[in-house]
């Protein structure tokens, strides 16, 4: 998610020999109304023309031509000369043949901020099925009345009620997990959460607990409601500093049971199954966190990598699964140094170069299990948390439809990771990482990724 506070971790398709590019669409405002200059009135603008669009998937040749690295660093070097970037490390690739066309200080590692998603979208691609989901149940205690809410490790689970829009895609209900409680016939006195499912600290090293209440990220505990967040249907609501605990207590309200009743386990609980919902698929999860950011997502999918790679569903854990999966898939992650998995920890460190890999392998012919990954990116003035990027004429360069990538923004740091088809339609990836930029370091990592649509360097 897009921090309110600056301190925040952000939100083509190529397959094998036959890289696709998605055509781009214009929207057009027919009629502005804009306030006189003297403030008094309004004037109206003569309409724009309007624009035409042929949206399509359309075939890119695999004989369209390969940049030449001089040519490409040549056409970068005005905005490679903006001091607003601060310290970069990039790369750039040709999808289809893995080859290197330019690279910047490639491996030093450099605060990746919310571009470590793609390596846990990616590992989750690679170890766990699209389908997959992930179940919330209810248990009976052995002790008369006492329910137990047994957190999956799905912070999805929305309050909303049946009709209301939840937060999240096909999430499932606490309302659905207490009707079938009634069902059941148990005259429930007293609930109790069951958080055992994941282990370790809630926060990671390098979090700041001022991103709770700034909206960023929420402790990750094995059950929550609507990603932790205290008012679910407002953008920057806060995150709750007790998640699993206000699950218990939403889960009673829907009971008619007292709150001052609801209570953490003091350790894993096995009972009689009461009830049980289930997340939404894996791909459709993957999806919103990319598009979004979302952290506390990101931290939970990744345990759930930890879970199918044997690992301890805790940061570290996740961490090593993560890394691992992508490791046996001979995807360079040599130099990662990650303390969680959703790259708002300021001691995470990643290099260019493995964010490129990431990419390419999704781009290119060897591993086609990663191709959902490009469809996840966002799209520049399109989606997500490129929605409002790439639209300035003079920045976008026309990227705006043809570039899709991977945002990360903190303090004095900006990333992209992405694909574009470049003006000759060769589909390229590239990796950009900015640290200790300058105050327009955003829109100037935004001018050097735009090059790489209008270079015809082939």
């Amino acid at each position: 998610m897009q921090p309110t506070r600056w301190r925040h971790s952000s939100a083509h398709l190529g397959i094998a020999a036959a890289v696709l590019a998605l055509a781009a669409a214009v929207v057009v405002i027919a009629v502005v109304v804009l306030p006189d200059e003297s403030g008094a009135g309004a004037r109206v603008v003569s309409p724009a023309p309007v624009a035409t669009a042929k949206p399509g998937v359309v075939p890119v040749s695999d004989d369209a031509p390969v940049p030449v690295g001089s040519a490409l660093a040549a056409a970068m070097a005005q905005a490679l000369a903006d001091p607003n970037l601060g310290r970069l490390t990039g790369r750039i690739t040709d999808a289809l043949s893995g080859k290197a066309l330019w690279t910047q200080q490639e491996d030093l590692p450099m605060q990746p901020a919310s571009t470590n998603k793609v390596l846990t979208a990616a590992a989750a691609l690679l170890a766990l099925d699209q389908g997959a989901r992930v179940t919330t149940r209810v248990t009976a205690s052995d002790q008369p009345g006492v329910v137990v809410l047994v957190g999956g490790g799905d912070p999805t689970l929305s309050t909303a009620e049946v009709g209301q829009d939840t937060w999240y895609r096909e999430a499932a209900r606490i309302s659905d997990l207490a009707e079938q409680v009634r069902r059941s016939g148990v005259s429930v006195t007293e609930v109790q959460v069951d958080t055992s499912a994941f282990t370790g600290p809630t926060m990671a090293q390098g979090w700041d607990a001022e991103d709770i209440e700034g909206g960023d990220i929420a402790p990750i505990e094995a059950v929550m409601v609507d990603g932790g967040r205290v008012q679910p249907t407002t953008v920057e609501s806060r995150r709750s500093t007790t998640p699993a605990l206000d699950a218990g207590k939403a889960l009673a309200a829907e009971l008619g049971v007292d709150p001052d009743n609801v209570s953490i386990a003091s350790s894993s609980v096995t009972g009689r199954e009461l009830g049980a919902v289930r997340s939404a698929p894996l791909v459709v999860r993957l999806g919103e966190m990319m598009n979004a950011s979302d952290n506390v997502m990101a931290e939970s999918i990744a345990r759930e990598v930890a879970a199918a790679m044997g690992r301890p569903r805790s940061f570290a854990g996740a961490v090593d699964a993560v890394t691992n999966r992508l490791a046996t898939a001979h995807i360079a992650v040599s130099g990662a140094n990650l303390q969680d998995s959703s790259g708002l920890s300021v001691d995470d460190r990643l290099s260019a170069r493995t964010l490129d890999a990431v990419v390419q392998a999704a781009a290119g012919p060897d591993l086609p299990e990663l191709r959902p990954l490009l469809d996840m990116l966002p799209v520049a003035g399109g989606s997500g948390t490129l929605s409002e990027r790439f639209l300035n004429p003079k920045t976008g360069r026309g990227a705006a439809g043809w570039l899709r990538a991977k945002t990360g923004s903190l303090t004095r740091t900006n990333a992209l990771a992405g694909i574009v088809t470049d003006r000759d339609q060769r589909v390229l990836t590239f990796a950009f990482i900015s640290n200790d930029a300058g105050p327009t370091g955003r829109t100037a990592i935004d001018a050097l990724a735009a090059v790489l649509r209008t270079c015809g360097c082939g």
